[in-house]
C-alpha cells in the first residue's frame, strides 16, 4: 500500500487501517552541548506515543555510534545489516505505509529515517507533517504500551551515496551544488558550537533546514519549496544537488523538501561538516560565500 512518499498529514495517518501502517517514533533531543539530553526521546515514548508506534532512537538506530568515526562525521551511517534487523524487529513488510515522526516537523530524527529507508529503496515511508504536537494537538489516539510486533526477515542495501572525493570533484567542475542545512551564522562560521572548526565547504550554499517549515512548525506548499529552491539552484537538475549539515541528520529536511516540491534525485553527503573537517587538508571558507 502506497499513500505517501514524502509527507503525511495527522487526520490521513490516523484513519490508516491498523494492520496497513506501521508508525515509528523517532523523537530525539539534538540540542547543543551541556543541553543534549540523548536519553530524552525514549523516555517520552515510554510515557505516551502514537497507538502502536515502534521506537527508532537517531544515535542507537539510525547512526552508528559505536564505531571510530574515520572521517563518517559525528552521526556515521547505520550499515545496511544494521537497519535491516531493525526494520525485521518492526515487524516492517513491504505493504506497509511507513509513517514516521519526532517531535521537531520531521526535520530531525524523523527525516533522516525517512532518508534512510528511500536509501534502503523502500517507497511507501513519510514524514507526519506537524510531527508529534500535531497529532496531540489533533487530540488523536495515544497510549504508553509497548506494541508487539511479529519479527519479519528483511534484507536490504543502501544505494551509493556522495563521498567526499566525488563531492570535491564534482564542485571543482562545476557540475555538483552543494546545499548546507545548518542556521546562517554556523554557515558563516560565525560560531560554531559542536566541530573543531567553523565555516563552510568553500562553494557551498546556505539553505537553512528551518526554512522549510512555517510558522506552526509545518512544510510549506509544493510550491513555495520549489520556488524557493529553484532560486538557490538556478540550471542544476536536482541529481546534481547535495545537501549537508553538521553531521548528516538536518541535511535530511532538505532532501525531504525538495521531493515534496516534485525536485526528486538529489543526494546527501553524510559526514557532512563534521567529516569534511577531520581532514585539515581540506578547504574552508567563511562569510556568505
Amino acid at each position: 500500500m502506497l499513500i505517501s512518499r514524502t509527507l503525511i498529514d495527522a487526520a490521513t495517518a490516523a484513519q490508516l487501517p491498523a494492520n496497513d501502517v506501521l508508525f515509528v517514533d523517532a523523537r530525539f533531543d539534538l540540542n547543543q552541548p551541556g543541553g543534549r539530553d540523548p536519553g530524552k526521546g525514549d523516555q517520552d515514548y515510554a510515557l505516551s506515543h502514537v497507538v502502536g508506534a515502534v521506537r527508532a532512537d537517531l544515535d542507537r538506530d539510525l547512526a552508528d555510534m559505536g564505531s571510530p568515526s574515520n572521517g563518517r562525521g559525528r552521526h556515521p551511517l547505520p550499515s545496511a545489516e544494521r537497519f535491516s534487523a531493525w526494520l525485521s524487529a518492526a515487524g516492517w513488510r513491504p505493504d506497509l505505509q511507513v509513517v514516521v515522526y519526532d517531535a521537531a516537523g520531521g526535520s530531525l530524527a524523523a527525516a533522516r529515517f525517512w532518508w534512510l529507508a528511500r536509501l534502503a529503496g523502500i517507497d511507501n515511508v513519510a514524514v507526519l507533517d506537524g510531527g508529534w504536537p500535531a497529532w496531540v494537538k489533533a487530540g488523536l489516539p495515544v497510549d504508553n504500551v509497548l506494541p508487539v510486533r511479529e519479527p519479519t526477515a528483511v534484507r536490504v542495501n543502501f544505494h551509493a551515496t556522495v563521498g567526499a572525493d566525488e563531492l570535491t570533484e564534482g564542485l571543482a567542475s562545476g557540475r555538483l551544488l552543494l546545499l548546507d542545512a545548518r542556521a546562517a551564522p554556523r554557515f558563516r562560521g560565525d560560531v560554531e558550537p559542536l566541530d573543531p572548526v567553523a565555516g563552510h565547504v568553500p562553494g557551498a550554499r546556505n539553505r537553512p533546514f528551518a526554512d522549510n517549515l512555517d510558522a506552526e512548525g509545518y512544510f510549506r506548499t509544493p510550491e513555495e519549496l520549489r520556488l524557493a529552491f529553484a532560486a538557490i539552484v538556478g540550471p542544476h537538475p536536482p541529481e546534481d544537488v547535495v545537501h549537508m549539515c553538521g553531521s548528516g541528520v538536518t541535511a535530511c529536511h532538505n532532501l525531504l523538501a525538495m521531493e515534496y516540491a516534485g525536485l526528486c534525485g538529489s543526494r546527501l553527503y553524510a559526514p557532512s561538516w563534521s567529516g569534511w573537517v577531520s581532514d585539515s587538508s581540506r578547504g574552508v571558507a567563511t562569510g556568505d560565500h
